[in-house]
């Protein structure tokens, strides 16, 4: 698939995701909480975890539905961390995606209340009624409760806190980012192809991809928040260096953390080779996007 294509599925898939998430989360909850909730939800961001799943679903020939209700639920379980995240008793930033935090527009209690109940709100979507086979519902929740928990996002953000000010040795800080950031882009792959029948070859290559390219995404995340500024990049450029954070670029310096971004990148598109599925373009140019992006 050339670049051309490549752009015109983007297009396509976000049109359709955003008008399936626009319609699941809700605008009457009481007192505000939809205006919260969708505040943080719509109307922003890379997408990259839904286009993965997919991208991942369009790679085994899997089902659609079921693919587009998980795109849904893995971008609200990332917006709900996106809203945490930024309140003062965590990252304490006020910019996000170009516009203001959602504490700093709604309040600290809204925005709690607004994240926890995008969070109850993924696993609902994933739970139709009807149109999703109730084994493959149940496994799209293990998978996604697995990735967002004590052993996913929720265990390397408690690591990330605890590292403040500390030095990390690279293998430390590999963990904390595979668990932060990278398990949740990992599960979005996979989760893409459980909606769909994958040999086992495939089914560990895919596993490889995501994990490379999670890790990939948290390098480049590293080394744009000290090369752009805040305009560019939708939040506050410098913060982790500011709040004295071990990261990819502390740690390794500015050079070789590039380096070890193509080095992801090269691992990723390995992985897909080895998938022995026919046409793996959407990945693969995916995993290109993440490590050329400018924010």
């Amino acid at each position: 698939m050339d670049a051309k294509h490549f752009d015109q599925w983007v297009d396509t898939s976000l049109s359709a995701f955003e008008a399936a998430l626009d319609g699941l989360v809700p605008e009457k909850a009481p007192a505000g909480l939809g205006e919260a909730m969708r505040y943080a939800a719509l109307g922003g961001g890379k997408r990259l975890r839904p286009l993965l799943v997919l991208a991942s679903c369009a790679a085994v020939g899997g089902d659609g539905f079921a693919a587009m209700r998980a795109a849904c639920a893995v971008e609200l379980i990332h917006a709900y961390s996106l809203v945490h995240d930024d309140m003062p008793c965590m990252d304490n930033d006020v910019l996000r995606r170009g516009k203001p935090t959602t504490h700093v527009k709604f309040g600290e209690a809204q925005a709690m209340l607004a994240g926890d109940a995008m969070q109850a709100l993924a696993f609902e979507v994933l739970t139709p009624g009807d149109g999703i086979a109730p084994a493959l519902q149940a496994r799209l929740c293990a998978q996604l409760a697995r990735a967002s928990g004590y052993d996913g996002m929720a265990g390397g953000q408690a690591i990330d806190l605890a590292s403040i000010g500390k030095a990390l040795d690279e293998t430390t800080l590999r963990d904390m980012h595979r668990r932060k950031t990278g398990v949740l882009l990992q599960a979005s792959v996979m989760m893409g192809a459980a909606c769909g029948a994958v040999p086992a070859q495939a089914t560990e290559s895919l596993s490889r991809y995501g994990a490379a390219l999670g890790l990939a995404f948290q390098v480049v995340d590293d080394i744009l928040d000290v090369t752009q500024d805040s305009e560019v990049l939708g939040k506050t450029a410098g913060k982790d260096q500011d709040a004295n954070k071990p990261t990819y670029v502390s740690v390794l310096g500015l050079e070789p953390a590039r380096q070890l971004a193509q080095q992801l990148r090269a691992e990723a598109k390995a992985a897909l080779a080895a998938s022995g599925l026919a046409d793996v373009s959407l990945l693969s140019l995916l995993a290109d996007s993440v490590v050329e992006r400018v924010n």
